[in-house]
Formats: C-alpha cells, structure tokens, sequence
C-alpha cells in the first residue's frame, strides 16, 4: 500500500510540475479533492504563489508561507505577532534567532527597494532545526519577495514574482559554517489582446547552492551578510536563466514557426537556388 501511495504523489508531483504558476492554486486544489490522503504531503510538496497579508499592529504587509505559518495563524516579522492571534502553544523563534530575524528584514527590505522597487514585499523568517541541540550552531532562515508587476501595457492583463530562498545553516568548526541555500523562483505574466487573444507567459525554477564560510568581525562578515551574498548572486543566476530559457527560447519558437519578411525572402532565395542546381543536374 505504501508502494502504492507513493507512485500516486510522484504521479501527481510530476504533473503539477507541468502546470503554470498562474494556474497551480486551482490545479492543486483539484488534485487535493481527488485524492485527499495525499493533502498534507502535496501542500509541503508544491511550491505555491506567495500571499500578502496585514500587519494590523505595525501597520506594515508581510509574506506568509510554511515557516512563519501555526495552524491558520501566520507571524509578522515586523511585530512577532500571529494574524489572526493563535494560541498560547503557538511558536517564536528565540531571543537569538529573534535579533536575527529583525536585522535580516530591515536589510532585505533595502535590497527590495533597490532590486524590485515599487509593488514588492519582503520577509525573513528564521528558525530552529530539528535536531539542534544550539541554534548558533545550527538554523534555518527563509527570506521571501513578492513583487506584482505593474500593468503599465495595454495588453499586460497581470503578472507577479516570487522569490523563495530558503538556507540550512550548520556550524563546521570554529567560525566556520556551512549554508546550503534552496531557491525557487516563480514568474507568471498573462497577456490579452484584442486581435491575438491571450497569452501566459509563466514558469518557475529550482536552484542549490552549498557553501562554508567563515564568520570575521574585522573583515565585517557574519550570517546575515554571507546570506545576503548567496542570494544576490543566485537571483541573478536564476534571473538570467529565465531570460534565456523561457524569453530568448520563446522568440526562437515564434521565428521559427513564422519567418520575418527579410528571412522568408532569404529562404526563398535558397530554395530557388536549390531547384535550378536540381534542373542543371536532370539536363546533364
């Protein structure tokens, strides 16, 4: 039966892995009603749209996921307070992961400002990892940006970004730690026109990274900075890889399936070419 179990969830994994991210709540609610024993398994498993919610106490939005959510509460990591309020049993992170958290969002939000500026949002969570007996020498962090894209175009419908870089932070030795960095990047753009009808443009990619680095007070490093290095690097990794594969390669489609005049004109030329070469060989 666990055999069984488990080909359905890699056959499910595997199709909501073909989805659009425009389309992944509906897709996954409908495979949750299909095969309800496999819930649980497929929300940890499926990355899904980021969502905003409101601060009521600092006035200010954040980001909600799995790592700051308790049942159906989530914790603000501009208060430290659950919306809607949970129950006395609900869980903090330490007074050391606390100061983290803190530092690492007023930094993240001047990396947004700067990277994502107008319609974007950002939050870091950091926690304990089960099985660490001391959280300085061992955590998790999730940093998080949502941006919507601006309909600016006429034929822009909507669009939005999502960011999700999620570290495992492990003491080595001395002031040595390793990060192992997981990041997912999801992108959707729905476009309409009038006379070509609807187009979306969406899609999401998965990317690791392990590194040891070591903690200097006189060369100004610490955790926060060697993560905040990781993740400038692999967004910019992982932006132009999407620029690449699904803008660059959809241009390239598009060519191929319809020439522009000055290429259909050049391939004419050469099929025209190509038939007097075959009639000068048939009269020999």
């Amino acid at each position: 039966m666990a055999d069984e179990e488990s080909k359905k969830l890699t056959a499910a994994l595997n199709v909501m892995r073909r989805m659009a991210p425009s389309t992944i709540e509906n897709s996954l609610a409908g495979l949750c009603e299909l095969t309800p024993n496999l819930t649980d398994d497929l929300l940890n498993n499926v990355d899904q749209p980021l969502k905003v919610e409101m601060d009521e106490a600092a006035q200010k939005k954040f980001i909600t996921c799995d790592y700051n959510r308790d049942g159906d509460s989530f914790r603000s990591p501009w208060s430290n307070k659950y919306f809607p309020e949970a129950d006395s049993e609900a869980l903090y992170p330490s007074k050391y992961l606390r100061q983290l958290e803190v530092d690492a969002n007023a930094i993240f939000d001047v990396y947004r400002k700067l990277y994502f500026e107008g319609g974007s949002y950002s939050s870091v969570y950091f926690f304990s990892i089960e099985g660490s007996s001391d959280e300085k020498k061992g955590f998790g962090a999730c940093w998080l940006i949502h941006k919507d894209v601006d309909s600016t175009e006429e034929d822009l419908k909507k669009g939005w970004w999502d960011s999700t870089h999620v570290f495992q932070v492990s003491h080595v030795k001395g002031e040595t730690y390793e990060y192992k960095l997981t990041s997912t990047v999801m992108i959707s753009m729905v476009m309409e026109d009038s006379k070509l009808g609807s187009c979306d443009l969406s899609g999401s990619m998965n990317k690791q990274k392990s590194e040891t680095l070591t903690l200097s007070k006189t060369k100004g490093t610490n955790h926060l900075v060697n993560m905040g290095t990781m993740i400038e690097k692999m967004d910019d990794r992982i932006r132009a890889i999407i620029m690449e594969i699904y803008f660059s390669k959809t241009r390239q489609i598009v060519d191929g399936m319809r020439l522009t005049s000055g290429a259909r004109n050049r391939q004419m030329d050469k099929i025209a070419a190509s038939l007097k070469d075959a009639l000068k060989q048939s009269k020999k």
